[in-house]
């Protein structure tokens, strides 16, 4: 019922007369035919430039007809079910709105083959969300790939017929994934208000090679598409999309959002090769008069220059809609191109300005990037863009244009032709009709004619030329003739009709095309109607009739009228009607140009009716009577022969002349001359039915030097090629040629050279070779004899050949007179053998001497039976007689891709390599035998998944090779050659290569010495396998490693090979199994490490840099070695193996424990302390008379005391001094390492966690996958039930369990889960807080959203998140970026105690370091790579190593991310000095101090580094870990020393000693004065506070400034938020404003800006030391205290944090009351600006989101409290009319299998 609403279409064909048998039907004008079809209206109309068949879609309509319009295929598209707010797959119980939807025709493209494979048609419709599929060329009803289950990035085209949507295909090199090409598809479309909300504007789809797990027609994360700030607003309708020469255009038009808001049009150009859409510019296209909005566009040629051709309307106001008057307006690519180079430029290298300062080029799209000025040539050198060079550009200078065309009736089509050289547009309006206008040379146009196509019906923009350029398609859907050239009888008729195809040929006297007219390209030839100066000539009468070229001769001429008259030759005779003129050319010929070609062109020059006469030594015709160089055969019209005086015969034509015969005759009427003619070798011969031929000899007869006969001979020799009597007698009979059997042996002669009798028989056949000897039972191979005899042509032995007693069938293609026959093997029912018989006539037939054999072939087994779909398996094929036939009549196939042959047949295996696959699953194997088929029964072999590596450990080896890999991936146990490859490369190559950078030539031949190493990898599971890298000598370089997965190829780039591999030296004066060397644990760990003692394991406890430690057995092992009785110690790494020699076990081990020597020391050390005893007692009473004295000394110690406190106090100020200076320039610096959207929300949503929701993938059984997710997908529909939604978190938060934790996490992965629907998200967020705003206002309002205590609290937080994003990446994150990068960058100028994390320079006065510790900055330089510049670097002598690390690796990697740089944990500090100096540096190892039970951190003092020292970062082994210290202090290696340190009591210690009552240092007790200094007045360091607030002031103000300016918008979020809370005050009758005011702040800066304070690394991927956190907490905190309405008060006992900003709170206060006051008295009515904001969001940021996974999540909740849940939702009337609790039950019997009550 449907179908049948949908009105007729038709489409046209205009020609000039439709043949008779075509079923179409005439319309009025006889120049148009058509045809009628269903599915208006047809959108789109596609021609194949090959078979010429025409593709046309419509609504519901695919139709495929040919070139005259008869119907070959029709495909129905639609109706279906479905919705465009709902996601395909469409389920009716999930999408209430769906209903049969027509599905209407959005882009019909042509896809072209790739090789063997055949072109496809790509077809995309509106249904399912614009999914496209493809379709065969040769029938359409073929389908070839559709998806039923399309996932996001297969949305295409636009869902909403009214959108329009354009694309393009490309092919181009695939660099990005090895090599190969690449077909992608370009789409743009307009932006649709319903569906995914997310999809660009133009997008990269791909098409080819689409290997799994990628996806036909997926926009995938590496392929480009146009990012937009804001969907609606960037609403382009494109017009048309095409290719030319390297790059990619689009033709759109849209609101100009840069200038005056009014519709423009613009063209766009990508680079075909820009996968990141870095060249993207677009430029505005002006029309004058006011023509706006383009309708369709044509890229053809004006004036032979490439032009888009653009009809365009006049735009009604300032809308998109257009009116009636349009015009045709023409712009050159080449003007095109230069505007947008222009417009590049200025962006690149101008920060978009031109030479009078105006802005001539801007950033588009509402993007965070802008113009730069780079350098002056980045334009050349970056032609299609960069990382770095801004993108997308817009030109603010329009290409303009003059409109060619003007018509009142709206345009809505063009197509351009060129004919003879004038361009021709062809313009299809609204009315049905077709304009044919001239374009001229100065862009004006002529209209000379119109056809009516349809009346009152739109021509589509789809107008396409027949391949022979005379006709034209038209959809309402015509094919035109581009020429309507009349068959006029005379010259004035012709020209009056003025059409540009049309003219006068006057030679031919007819009217006709141009390039119809033979003589076309000379002047005055052709009189073109549309000529200025066109007058026909009549020519009455011409005399002489007959004239050479060559010759001057007055000719008499009567004319009628005549302008210029050129004389015309011709070869052959043109009459004109009156007079019987004829003109010749006696130099031209048309003969033949074969080896005989001299002859004829002699013969047909003077048999000819010309008076021509032929030089045959100049071999040339000519009119003359005499030649230049003698002889001249006359023509035969004038050619008279009386005397004869002398007659010569000559032969031409040969490499010489020969004067053959000279006789003289008197008046003889004939004239007999025998000729022997011996020349040899012959020149060039031509093969002729068995005898080599000459056909390049021209003999003639002369007297004197005028030749009078001419006739052609032909030479040859009989034995040439004839080397048996077959082959002789094979020759044609003319030729005279026989078998002479006589002496000296039997040879082919001419008959009268033979002086025996001529042979009449030839011998019986003789066979010398038969191939193969063996073939299947079925037949059907060839069979190939060879030998002599064989007969002379193939019906000689046609039925005379038998093979094993079976005639065999000759194939005459294959027959060589005598010597081969083949011949095709017929079937027999048995096994057997026998020779090959062949009779030629009545002579004995030939036997061979090998015998021929009928086998069977049998296929008995498969190995393996599996592999990867990528190919590369090698099968071993076990069987029977599998040597049958010959090697190439042997062939493999797995269903139908070929299996190649990969080793040598044998007759009981064939081995076979397979091809790669385009789907997964089991197929059959198949083996022909020529035309024998043999399979195995029941056996199949599956194509499975190809194998997927994601994770390779360790990453890196050393040179001896042998260490493992453990690769960690899936679908492993597929492969069945799994090897690991490295790459390397001589280091003599680098070199010079390095030396030879500039002279390409010599890189081609340095490739040579690149080689590969490879070890074969063992399986272990399909997840699992392990490889041994190879060895690699010190002499190469690594290039590159990879995992080679049979066809499949991984590379692994990360990892890498040392430069040292472990050099183990022994220490021969020890025993004990403890060995010392160098790099031991470089790219080694102690797990990996075998010691082997003799013929026992030696286990290994301890590995590091230097030592490694193993424990020997109790008794001492027994020698493997005969030669020696002791055990000696090798130890294995991989590949290497060091014997350190032989052991030899201590003999007195069972002498007592406690020696001789120890009881004497025991003894010794008590008589010592009690001697110290009685000399403390004396010194006690000789320091108690001091007191006295001491007493005296207190006065001049105050004193000195007083003194130092001035020092201080004058060194402190001095610092603040110093530092209140803006450090713009010092902490500015590249880049803003902005996190992307999903870091950001999953650090927001889930702080602290360590693999949030976000990060985590579905981990289901793949039995259970598909139902789960049904499952799951229920729940989301059920979710978006806000009844459910509400009743689901009000039963949640009545639990006694249901933590704040809980609430949290649930309300966070409902954010998720609805973030592809943030305005229900926002509504039902609103019903929530209304909730909240009730039970608040009953009890203390002010109380409402202090804490996060509820579920919709942390909606709330997570909700200004997402809103704020963009204003975080715009406007607050770069200041924010400056204060963190000014902090670090003051902190880390002052010492840092690395365990306790207090600093010298901080805002909190818990984290001041209150010691004075004296220190002095260095400037190290760090060796990077292989730069020969060292970087400098400031450290300070107290840093410790990691401390230096870390900044080592700030300075380094300065514009990197934090998460981008390696991390110190990972490296090594070398100090070098000199050429082999190098000095490993940690923060511990064995020369660490130790006093008491404190142990000090290593600092670079503690090590005597030097001011300017050389150092470098080295990578550390995997087995090397960090030992934590507070989660700051982290250090070197971890020796075996520091394992029982925390056993042992020993406590780490880096500035000062963390303990309360610190034990002073043995070299500070004389230092009274200092230690009271330190201990009595430490607030005098408090002066460290002010300086570092000081110095930070600029960058706090300018964070503050930036989140609570007004100067511009506020965010949308906000103003909507605050509107909403004055709303519920105003509702529930608050009035008391500090009430909403504190709503307010706890609402958006408590909740959302003091944790971004707090955490930078929320939204900027940076790393927040405990010293940075604790300056951050005061800034927090003062922005809370700026945000209160309480008055901010502060005396002496306040705290000092508080002190610190009790001057600029006020300040801060007045911002922020002026902040909400505007928000209040601005406008409100935000609302509907919301939802769109909202709208966008969702669609921006959903594919971000696993939902999932958050839907399990929220599950596991569901599951907790089902029967409450089923309770409270069973309660609600309104959800038992849902059947809400239903639904709910239906979820839980998919997703875990409960029992419910179903």
């Amino acid at each position: 019922m449907l179908a049948s609403s949908i009105p007729l279409s038709l489409l046209f064909l205009l020609l000039p007369l439709p043949p008779p048998s075509l079923p179409v039907i005439m319309t009025p004008d006889p120049a148009v035919t058509w045809v009628e079809l269903q599915g208006a209206p047809l959108s789109h109309l596609l021609l194949s430039p090959e078979e010429g068949h025409l593709y046309v879609g419509g609504v519901d309509h695919l139709y495929q007809i040919t070139s005259d319009l008869e119907v070959m295929s029709h495909v129905t598209t639609g109706p279906h079910l479905d919705s465009p707010d709902c996601l395909p797959p469409i389920v009716p119980q999930d999408c209430p709105s769906a209903s049969p939807t027509h599905n209407h025709n959005k882009l019909l493209l042509m896809e072209e083959g790739q090789g063997a494979e055949p072109g496809r048609l790509i077809v995309c419709g509106s249904l399912y969300q614009g999914i496209c599929d493809k379709r065969s060329l040769s029938n359409i009803s073929q389908l070839i790939y559709q998806t039923s289950n399309p996932v996001d990035t297969q949305y295409v085209a636009a869902n909403d017929p009214r959108v329009s949507t354009v694309g393009v295909v490309i092919t181009t090199e695939n660099k990005q994934e090895g090599g190969g090409v690449v077909r992608l598809m370009l789409v743009g479309r307009g932006y649709t208000s319903k569906g995914p909300g997310d999809i660009p504007p133009i997008t990269t789809r791909r098409l080819y090679p689409v290997v799994p797990p990628r996806r036909a027609f997926s926009q995938e994360e590496e392929l480009g598409k146009l990012v937009v700030g804001s969907y609606s607003e960037y609403n382009n309708h494109f017009v048309k999309a095409v290719t030319f020469s390297d790059y990619i255009y689009f033709l759109f038009f849209r609101r100009d959002m840069w200038h005056k808001k009014e519709y423009r049009t613009y063209a766009s150009r990508l680079c075909t090769s820009d996968r990141s859409f870095y060249s993207y510019v677009e430029v505005p296209l002006l029309c004058d008069g006011g023509y706006n909005l383009a309708q369709g566009a044509w890229l053809g040629n004006h004036s032979g220059k490439p032009a888009l051709f653009v009809v365009m309307a006049a735009g009604q106001a300032s809308t998109p809609v257009a009116t009636s008057r349009s015009a045709l307006c023409i712009y050159g690519m080449a003007e095109l191109d230069a505007m947008l180079r222009r417009a590049q430029e200025l962006c690149y290298t101008e920060g978009g300005r031109g030479s009078s300062g105006q802005e001539e080029a801007y950033i588009e799209y509402a993007v965070s990037s802008k113009c730069l000025k780079l350098p002056k040539g980045s334009l050349l050198e970056y032609t299609c863009g960069g990382e770095h060079t801004p993108n997308p550009i817009a030109s603010a200078v329009p290409v303009q244009a003059t409109p060619t065309f003007i018509s009142t009736t709206q345009l809505t089509a063009v197509i351009t032709a060129t004919e003879a050289g004038h361009t021709i547009a062809f313009l299809g309006d609204k009315e049905g009709q077709l304009h044919k206008v001239l374009v001229r040379p100065d862009g004006s146009g002529d209209q000379y004619g119109n056809v009516m196509v349809d009346r009152g019906s739109v021509v589509s923009a789809d107008l396409l030329l027949h391949s022979s350029q005379q006709h034209i398609y038209v959809l309402t859907n015509s094919r035109v003739s581009l020429s309507t050239c009349f068959n006029d009888a005379d010259c004035q008729s012709c020209l009056s009709v003025r059409d540009p195809y049309c003219g006068w040929c006057v030679l031919e006297g007819r009217c006709s095309r141009k390039h119809q007219c033979q003589r076309h390209t000379q002047a005055n030839h052709w009189l073109w109607s549309f000529g200025p100066t066109n007058q026909c000539v009549t020519v009455q009468s011409l005399q002489p009739a007959n004239q050479s070229k060559e010759e001057q001769t007055q000719k008499i001429l009567s004319r009628h009228v005549i302008v210029v008259l050129f004389i015309i030759y011709f070869i052959h005779s043109t009459h004109s009607k009156s007079s019987g003129f004829g003109l010749s050319s006696t130099d031209d010929d048309d003969t033949d140009g074969d080896d005989g070609g001299v002859c004829f062109r002699c013969l047909a020059c003077v048999n000819s009716v010309w008076r021509c006469n032929w030089c045959p030594v100049d071999q040339l015709c000519t009119h003359n009577h005499s030649c230049p160089n003698q002889h001249t055969i006359l023509n035969q019209r004038v050619r008279q022969l009386s005397v004869c005086n002398c007659v010569e015969l000559f032969v031409w034509n040969l490499s010489f002349c020969i004067q053959l015969l000279s006789t003289c005759a008197e008046e003889r009427d004939a004239l007999t001359l025998h000729l022997a003619l011996d020349v040899r070798p012959l020149p060039v011969c031509l093969r002729y039915t068995g005898v080599c031929v000459c056909m390049c000899v021209c003999v003639c007869v002369c007297m004197a030097d005028t030749c009078f006969l001419c006739f052609p001979v032909q030479l040859y020799d009989c034995s040439a090629g004839q080397s048996d009597c077959s082959q002789c007698r094979a020759v044609p009979e003319e030729y005279g040629c026989v078998w002479c059997p006589g002496s000296p042996t039997p040879s082919c002669v001419y008959n009268q050279s033979c002086l025996s009798t001529p042979a009449e028989t030839c011998p019986p056949p003789q066979i010398t070779q038969v191939v193969p000897v063996s073939g299947p039972l079925e037949g059907g191979i060839l069979v190939t004899i060879t030998g002599t005899n064989l007969g002379m042509k193939y019906q000689d032995v046609m039925g005379g050949v038998t093979v094993s007693g079976v005639q065999c069938l000759v194939q005459p293609e294959g027959y060589q007179i005598s010597t081969r026959v083949v011949c095709e093997l017929q079937p027999n029912g048995k096994q057997m053998g026998g020779p090959v018989l062949v009779a030629v006539g009545t002579s004995p037939p030939g036997r061979s001497a090998q015998s021929f054999t009928y086998q069977d072939p049998q296929l008995l087994g498969l190995v393996p039976d599996k592999g990867p779909v990528s190919g590369g398996t090698r099968l071993t094929i076990r069987g029977r007689q599998l040597l049958t036939g010959q090697t190439s009549d042997l062939r493999a196939f797995l269903g139908s891709q070929p299996c190649y042959t990969a080793e040598e047949v044998k007759d009981n295996q064939l081995v076979c390599e397979t091809g790669s696959s385009n789907q997964t699953g089991g197929v059959p194997l198949r083996v022909l035998f020529g035309k024998a088929e043999r399979t195995i029964p029941h056996v199949k072999f599956r194509y499975l998944e190809d194998p997927v590596i994601s994770e390779a450990t360790p990453a890196e080896s050393f040179y001896a090779g042998g260490r493992v890999i453990m690769v960690m991936g899936r679908n492993l146990d597929v492969v069945q050659q799994p090897i690991i490859v490295v790459w390397v490369e001589p280091l003599e190559v680098q070199r010079v290569k390095h030396n030879y950078a500039l002279f390409p030539f010599s890189c081609l031949s340095l490739h040579l010495f690149v080689s590969q190493v490879s070890e074969r990898c063992s399986i272990l599971s399909s997840s699992q396998m392990t490889c041994p890298t190879p060895p690699v000598t010190p002499e190469f370089k690594v290039k590159g490693v990879w995992f080679q997965l049979d066809n499949v190829r991984v590379h692994y780039e990360s990892i890498q090979v040392p430069v040292r591999l472990p050099l183990f030296q022994p220490d021969q004066s020890c025993r004990i199994s403890v060995r010392q060397g160098q790099d031991l644990t470089r790219a080694m760990t102690r797990q990996e490490v075998k010691a082997q003692l003799g013929d026992q394991e030696c286990e290994v406890k301890t590995l590091d840099n230097t030592h490694l430690y193993c424990e020997p057995p109790e008794i001492q092992p027994m020698s493997v070695d005969d030669s020696n009785k002791l055990p000696s110690l090798k130890v294995i790494m991989g590949s290497l193996q060091v014997d350190l020699g032989l052991v030899q076990y201590d003999s007195n081990s069972l002498v007592s424990p406690v020696p001789l020597a120890a009881q004497i020391g025991l003894g010794a050390g008590a008589g010592v302390i009690i001697l110290s005893v009685l000399v403390v007692i004396l010194m006690y009473r000789r320091k108690s008379k001091q007191a006295l004295r001491d007493y005296k000394k207190v006065l001049l110690q105050l004193e000195t005391l007083e003194i130092n406190v001035g020092d201080q106090c004058r060194k402190e100020f001095t610092d603040l001094m110093t530092e209140m200076m803006d450090l713009s320039s010092d902490v500015g610096g590249p880049g803003l390492p902005l996190l992307d959207y999903k870091m950001y929300a999953e650090r927001v949503f889930f702080p602290g966690q360590q693999t949030p929701p976000l990060s985590r993938q579905l981990d289901l059984p793949e039995s259970r996958r598909q139902t789960v997710e049904q499952g799951l997908q229920q729940l989301n529909n059920l979710l978006n039930n806000r009844l459910f939604l509400t009743r689901f978190i009000h039963t949640l938060e009545a639990q006694q369990g249901f933590s704040q934790r809980d609430r949290g996490y649930v309300a966070s992965l409902l954010t998720m889960a609805l973030h592809d629907k943030l305005e229900y998200f926002t509504e039902v967020m609103k019903s929530l807080l209304q909730d909240l705003v009730q039970q608040y206002v009953a009890k203390n309002p002010k109380l409402m959203l202090r804490r996060t205590e509820t579920v919709v609290e942390k909606m709330l937080t997570n909700w200004m998140s997402i809103c704020l994003y963009s204003f975080l990446k715009e406007v607050a994150g770069e200041p924010l970026y400056m204060l963190y990068r000014a902090i670090k960058y003051q902190v880390d100028k002052g010492p840092v105690d690395a365990v306790t994390g207090k600093a010298k320079r901080t805002l909190n006065d818990s984290h001041l370091l209150r010691e004075d510790i004296d220190y002095c900055t260095l400037t190290v330089l760090v060796k990077n790579g292989v730069e020969v510049q060292p970087c400098p670097v400031k450290v300070l002598d107290t840093d410790t190593i990691t401390q230096v690390k870390d900044k080592i690796l700030d300075q380094v990697y300065r514009g990197a991310p934090y998460s981008q740089r390696p991390s110190a944990d990972s490296l090594d500090l070398e100090w070098r000095s000199g050429q082999a100096g190098h000095l490993t540096l940690s923060d511990d190892d064995v020369t660490a101090v130790v006093q008491g039970r404190w142990k000090r951190i290593n600092t670079l003092q503690h090590y005597k580094v030097p001011d300017g020292a050389t150092v470098a970062l080295i990578p550390r082994s995997q087995s090397s870990s960090g030992l934590g210290v507070n989660q700051v202090f982290q250090t070197g290696e971890k020796t075996p020393m520091l394992e029982g340190e925390e056993e042992e009591g020993l406590r780490l210690w880096h500035l000062v000693k963390s303990s309360e009552d610190p034990e002073i240092p043995k070299h500070r007790k004389s230092s009274m004065r200092e230690r009271e200094r330190a201990k009595a007045i430490p607030e005098i360091y408090l002066t460290r506070l002010l300086s570092m607030k000081g110095t930070l002031q600029k960058f706090v103000d300018d964070v503050f400034v930036a989140i609570l300016s007004t100067k511009r918008a506020p965010p949308i979020a906000v103003r909507f938020f605050f509107d909403f809370l004055d709303d519920m005050a105003e509702k529930h009758g608050i009035d008391d404003p500090e009430t909403v005011h504190i709503w307010k702040t706890n609402s958006l800066p408590l909740r959302f800006w003091v944790n971004i304070l707090k955490n930078p690394q929320f939204v900027l991927d940076v790393q927040v030391t405990d010293s940075i956190d604790a300056i951050l907490s005061v800034i927090a905190q003062t922005f809370i205290d700026s945000c209160t309405t309480s008055e901010h008060k502060v005396g002496r006992d306040s705290p000092v944090n508080k002190l610190l900003y009790a001057r600029e709170i006020p300040r801060y206060k007045q911002l922020v009351e002026r902040y909400y006051s505007d928000i209040h008295s601005a406008a409100s009515g935000c609302y509907q600006e919301m939802n769109s904001t909202l709208t966008e969001l969702s669609g921006s940021f959903a594919s971000e989101m696993n939902n999932l996974v958050a839907l399990h999540e929220l599950y596991k909740y569901i599951n907790k409290y089902y029967d409450q849940i089923i309770m409270s939702l069973e309660e609600d009337s309104s959800g038992q009319k849902m059947q809400l609790a239903y639904r709910l039950q239906q979820v839980a019997a998919l997703v875990e299998n409960k029992v419910t009550d179903l």
